[in-house]
């Protein structure tokens, strides 16, 4: 058996992060996964203890019970803190246990996958004990096994994957987002468009128009005198969407026209994840 077709191309794209992030780490020796990531307070062991997390999680395992060091500045949040747990409690974990239990998660992963019958509509359980839909759980999944093999080769400085299947549910993934971050955070005037163009191995045209009521609406029709135009990479795109970057590390790689207070506004406000 096969997931449902909805479910397929997010299972496809786990898959191919996935082996990609289990290829990049079976060979390191044990100092390189103590390597700083762009991701605020993890190492190279953190993200994948994260990933061994998060798909023991989708199996339905239970979760660690172990109590958080009060001295991890990067934990915030309780969205933070619940993530945190799978990652601390693998800390001291050597290199060889980590490759070992990716291995057997992914394993275990596959299986769960290839017997997938659920209909992409099936609430399932979601983080901190939230409900979501199997298609949605599966998406976003999908999405932050991508984000974080991205995190990895930056690390480990092995570049590529960019166009990866992962990489389209991504691009679908932050651009849901956009009119939030143009019409409620950086609070664009009411009937207004802002145009975002974005180039390289995902390109992209979007334009976010912000209606007399203030709701932002995402179109793939380019709009005509918009209030502000950004123009970027996809690289670029990915990073500051996912809060790697400050806007004012990367002026030099984000092109902006029209409104200057506008556009600096979108991108003090553009990281969407937790």
């Amino acid at each position: 058996m096969s997931p449902h077709p909805t479910l397929q191309p997010y299972a496809d794209a786990w898959t191919h992060s996935v082996e990609a992030i289990s290829e990049m780490v079976q060979p390191l020796p044990e100092a390189d996964w103590n390597r700083r990531t762009p991701c605020p307070g993890w190492s190279v062991r953190d993200i994948v203890s994260h990933v061994i997390g998060l798909d023991c999680e989708m199996l339905g395992d239970p979760r660690p019970i172990h109590t958080l060091p009060r001295d991890l500045f990067h934990v915030t949040n309780d969205h933070q803190r619940y993530m945190e747990m799978q990652v601390d409690v693998r800390r001291h974990h050597t290199a060889p246990e980590m490759t070992a239990e990716l291995e057997y998660t992914i394993i275990r992963r596959n299986r769960q996958l290839r017997n997938e019958s659920r209909d992409p509509g099936t609430k399932v359980r979601g983080p901190l004990g939230t409900e979501l839909t199997l298609e949605e759980s599966m998406r976003r999944h999908a999405f932050d096994v991508w984000v974080h093999e991205q995190d990895l080769r930056t690390a480990l400085g092995r570049p590529g994957n960019l166009d990866s299947p992962g990489a389209y549910v991504a691009r679908d993934v932050l651009l849901d987002e956009l009119p939030h971050v143009v019409a409620d955070k950086a609070q664009a005037p009411r009937s207004s468009a802002v145009v975002v163009d974005v180039h390289g191995p995902v390109e992209f045209l979007r334009t976010i128009r912000v209606d007399i009521q203030g709701r932002g609406t995402l179109e793939t029709a380019p709009a005509l005198g918009p209030a502000a135009t950004l123009t970027l990479d996809w690289e670029t795109y990915v990073r500051l969407a996912c809060g790697r970057v400050t806007h004012e590390a990367v002026t030099d790689r984000v092109k902006t026209e029209g409104d200057v207070d506008l556009a600096a506004a979108i991108l003090r406000n553009f990281a969407v994840t937790k």
